[in-house]
């Protein structure tokens, strides 16, 4: 966070802390929301077992990949705007 290379302040860090936070609660939160989404219906309905056995796999494998593409886009963002001097989005 600071460009000269130096110690992090107190405040820094827990900034850091809570965007590392903040982007592992809201990947868990949208990659379940994607499996509820693909999965759901084959949990909900009867359907053939081809089609839910497809469900269920593009469900946890759209999960697993948007957890750490959500979880690394926010630190990125997060990255940038500190290197802009700002701290908070709407600052």
């Amino acid at each position: 966070m600071t460009g000269h290379g130096g110690r992090r302040t107190r405040a820094e860090r827990d900034a850091i802390t809570v965007e590392i936070g903040y982007a592992l609660v809201s990947a868990a939160f949208a990659a379940a929301v994607v499996l509820g989404a693909v999965a759901g219906p084959a949990l909900l309905f009867e359907l053939p077992d081809a089609v839910e056995t497809s469900l269920l796999r593009g469900g946890v494998v759209l999960a697993a990949v948007l957890f750490p593409v959500r979880t690394v886009s926010v630190l990125v963002a997060f990255r940038r705007r500190t290197r802009q001097g700002r701290t908070r989005p709407d600052a």
